[in-house]
C-alpha cells in the first residue's frame, strides 16, 4: 500500500486490510495497518509510525504540522493537535 499524490484521489482511506503503508515515491515504510482508525478527513489517519524516523514533522501554524516521508520528504499531509483517538496526544 502507498499514499497516493495529492491530485490522484485516496483510495485507502476506508481500508482496514493488514499491511504496512509506504511513500508513493520512495517505498519507504510509514505506517503499519494495526495503528489506523477511522477518521472523518479524506486521508487515512495513523496512532503512530514503523520507525522512528519514518515521517518528518515541521510546525507549520500552532497545532498543526507537515508530515512528510522521513526519507525522500515527500508530502504526506498534516497532523493536528487535540485531533485523533486520544486527545491532545501526538505519538508520531
Amino acid at each position: 500500500m502507498s499514499f497516493c499524490s495529492f491530485f490522484g484521489g485516496e483510495v485507502y482511506k476506508d481500508h482496514f486490510q493488514p499491511g504496512v503503508y509506504v511513500c508513493s515515491k520512495c517505498d519507504h515504510q510509514l505506517f503499519n495497518s494495526r495503528s489506523k482508525y477511522e477518521h472523518s478527513s479524506p486521508w487515512p489517519a495513523f496512532t503512530q509510525t514503523i520507525h522512528e524516523d519514518s515521517v518528518s514533522k515541521h510546525e507549520e501554524r500552532p497545532g498543526a504540522y507537515k508530515v512528510r516521508c522521513g526519507k525522500c520528504g515527500n508530502g504526506l499531509g498534516h497532523e493536528f493537535v487535540n485531533d485523533g483517538p486520544a486527545k491532545g496526544v501526538s505519538r508520531f
